[in-house]
């Protein structure tokens, strides 16, 4: 593993995003990485994962350098590069264990997707959540199609519309984050909340999820797929580049509208 940690102890899977010089920025392979890692848990011996982030930040979506080259990518790569991000997120959001993401920092844009896709989010006080992407003309179409389950279609479209960053409160009100917690004790409340968990009927919870899933599942993978298509259209237009150049450059963007 080059991107994540982990660790196995007592029938928890602890997973650390481990790109702290990047603040955990998402790159191809560290969604692989974990895309495998979550696989392999299904299987395996573990009963809960946490997912974590190394340094002071969770994930602050995906890397400069990955969003930099969308733009000189062949559609084949484009689209490639897509379904990973879905792979990704159904993954995570459709694992039959029980998940816990412990936030330590910020979670941006995919990053927020990764915190909150998991059954039971904990945040620090100072940690920032937000579905950036129309600030720099892209879209958040594979976290929508989740939030919007989350959330419902009003609270949903007010976050993906405005872009604005949300604090762990404001989060907290919203059903996103079950509780906050002081970044000293973080962890220890994650794994005393995981232990509890554990004295569960680990078939019992499987079923439930399981049962949760198959009720929105025909409808869930038609959603990807629409998303799938509209993040490759935005991908492909000019606003997209031009939100991306502006960033660089430290200026505001102008649209093409």
């Amino acid at each position: 593993m080059n991107t994540l940690l982990t660790h196995l102890e007592d029938g928890v899977l602890t997973i650390t995003l481990n790109r702290p010089e990047r603040r955990n920025a998402l790159t191809p392979e560290m969604q692989e990485e974990l895309i495998a890692e979550l696989n392999a848990a299904k299987e395996g011996s573990a009963k809960l994962i946490i997912l974590t982030g190394a340094g002071t930040a969770f994930c602050s979506g995906l890397d400069l350098a990955v969003l930099e080259s969308m733009s000189t990518q062949t559609v084949e790569e484009q689209k490639a590069a897509a379904r990973c991000t879905a792979k990704l997120f159904h993954t995570l959001y459709s694992l039959p264990i029980p998940t816990i993401a412990a936030v330590n920092g910020h979670a941006i844009a995919g990053g927020t997707g990764l915190a909150t896709l998991c059954d039971f989010t904990f945040a620090v006080p100072e940690a920032q959540f937000g579905y950036t992407e129309v600030k720099i003309g892209f879209i958040p179409a594979l976290v929508s199609v989740f939030l919007g389950l989350q959330l419902g279609e009003k609270q949903a479209r007010g976050l993906l519309l405005s872009g604005q960053l949300f604090s762990a409160q404001r989060a907290h009100e919203l059903g996103l984050v079950i509780e906050i917690i002081q970044d000293e004790k973080l962890q220890e409340r994650v794994h005393l909340f995981a232990q509890e968990l554990l004295q569960n009927s680990p078939s019992a919870m499987r079923k439930t999820k399981e049962l949760q899933l198959a009720q929105t599942a025909s409808e869930l993978n038609a959603r990807i797929d629409r998303a799938v298509a509209a993040s490759l259209e935005a991908r492909r237009h000019p606003d997209f580049q031009e939100g991306i150049t502006a960033f660089l450059n430290k200026r505001k963007p102008r649209w093409q509208d």
